[in-house]
């Protein structure tokens, strides 16, 4: 046992706790109401990263909530590695279906179950108690640095400001972000990059009022039938996105990379019965794990119009709504697919209805290579600790703070996560595996370990 393992055996109850203290705290960005809540989490991350080994701790005030910053500088010559997190959560709602209180934390089954636990608390804190083990084992690589926010869950809305206030700052070597999942406990991976978005919502109008579907029904424009029609007409039956130029920047993946993401664990069958689904539909030609990581997608994500409510009411609607998300890879931009879903829908529509569309959000992709040293030092540290080579794995997901920091500081984002699928992230009894804890502490060092040595080549 080397003195990193030693010291992280010696002290992972005191970890544990630590890490609890902070899921106490009802961090929810979204909510007025926890604005002082907000406040006294910002505080206790700021105290944790003093009493970490951070030299210097510093609260970014903004419009929203704090940012919290923290530095261990230990010399000029070494790399610096910038770790970013986020301390505010997702709100707990539905209570009812939580097993506990979302911010009472509850250890069953080699499972911590709290909001936060697993995105981000838990996963952000494993990198304070590596750079613990790190200087009370008189371990240091690099320097390393923190920018752990509070508006992530909101939007981030504040970070592009944060950045550029502060560049000199936060300038380092590398981005790493534990935000993230492994593929399980026995097969590590690596994210090497995520999905944008474009989100919109499309407004169909008809008559100017609601009318009798009996009186009108035939003569006049029914919305939700257009919309339906529309909607339909985007995918063809091989389930490809048919509208025009939506494919032209897609970036071609390299055989290499494909055939790496393929090699990840599957098995259709238990896949098809979490889901509850007897057959899987996707883009013809392409595998599961490629139609959800490198293939970009187009999904309506809720519809509605005219009567819902209990019992007959037939009507005619005036409108008809839909908001649908395209999920971009490397090379789209979503101000262009936004611009092409926006014309397409407005060029469809017959004169008997009118269109709008309403933007609802946006974000790039971002992509990592597998040869870039950060990528490089992240798979080195997993296959060290897990005994195994990490896959390389596509998120599905989107994450606009990567663009925002990919665009004002210019240097690699690695994501490194120790979270799994199945933790519940956004739904009630949230959970962090307890193992997936320690493995981020015991991990990350040898990151650090590795980028130093690479960037020393």
């Amino acid at each position: 046992m080397n003195a990193w393992s030693k010291y992280i055996e010696e002290n992972k109850p005191r970890f544990l706790n630590e890490m609890l203290e902070l899921l106490r705290i009802p961090s929810v960005s979204t909510k007025g109401i926890h604005k002082k809540d907000m406040a006294e989490c910002a505080m206790l991350v700021k105290q944790c990263l003093l009493d970490s080994g951070c030299e210097r701790t510093e609260i970014i005030d903004t419009d929203s909530n704090p940012a919290v910053y923290g530095e261990k500088i230990v010399g000029s010559s070494k790399p610096t590695v910038l770790v970013y997190g986020h301390y505010d959560v997702q709100p707990p709602e539905p209570l009812e279906l939580w097993h506990n209180d979302p911010f009472d934390p509850v250890i069953k089954d080699g499972k911590i179950y709290a909001r936060g636990a697993s995105d981000d608390k838990g996963q952000f804190y494993m990198h304070l108690k590596a750079l613990e083990t790190l200087v009370k084992t008189n371990s240091m690589f690099t320097n390393i640095k923190f920018l752990i926010e509070g508006d992530e869950e909101s939007g981030s809305l504040n970070l592009e400001k944060i950045i550029s206030d502060n560049k000199e700052l936060l300038k380092a070597d590398v981005i790493l972000i534990s935000d993230s999942t492994v593929l399980n406990m026995e097969t590590p991976s690596l994210d090497t990059g995520i999905r944008g978005i474009s989100y919109i919502e499309v407004e169909v109008t008809g008559p100017k009022r609601d009318l009798h579907s009996g009186v009108y029904g035939g003569a006049v424009a029914n919305p939700i039938n257009i919309l339906s029609k529309m909607i339909a007409s985007c995918h063809d039956e091989n389930n490809h996105i048919t509208i025009p130029g939506f494919y032209d920047d897609v970036l071609t993946i390299f055989p290499e990379e494909r055939s790496l993401i393929n090699t990840a664990p599957y098995n259709e069958k238990k896949y098809m019965d979490d889901l509850g689904v007897e057959e899987l539909c996707g883009e013809t030609g392409y595998t599961t794990y490629e139609r959800t990581g490198i293939r970009p997608t187009l999904d309506v994500n809720g519809i509605w119009g005219g009567y819902t409510g209990e019992g007959s009411k037939t009507v005619l609607p005036s409108k008809a709504f839909a908001k649908l998300s395209a999920r971009l890879v490397p090379n789209q931009s979503s101000g262009k697919i936004t611009q092409q879903l926006e014309n397409y829908f407005k060029s469809i529509a017959p004169r008997s209805v009118k269109v709008t569309i309403k933007t609802l959000g946006a974000g790039e992709p971002y992509m990592i290579s597998i040869n870039s040293k950060g990528y490089k030092a992240a798979s080195k540290a997993l296959e060290k600790t897990f005994g195994k080579a990490a896959i390389p794995v596509r998120s599905g997901g989107s994450n606009p703070i990567c663009s925002i920091l990919n665009k004002e500081l210019s240097i690699d984002i690695i994501f490194m996560g120790f979270g799994l699928d199945s933790d519940n992230i956004h739904s009630p009894n949230e959970k962090f595996n307890i193992d997936c804890y320690y493995k981020g502490i015991e991990t990350i060092p040898y990151f650090h370990k590795y980028f130093a040595e690479l960037q020393n080549l």
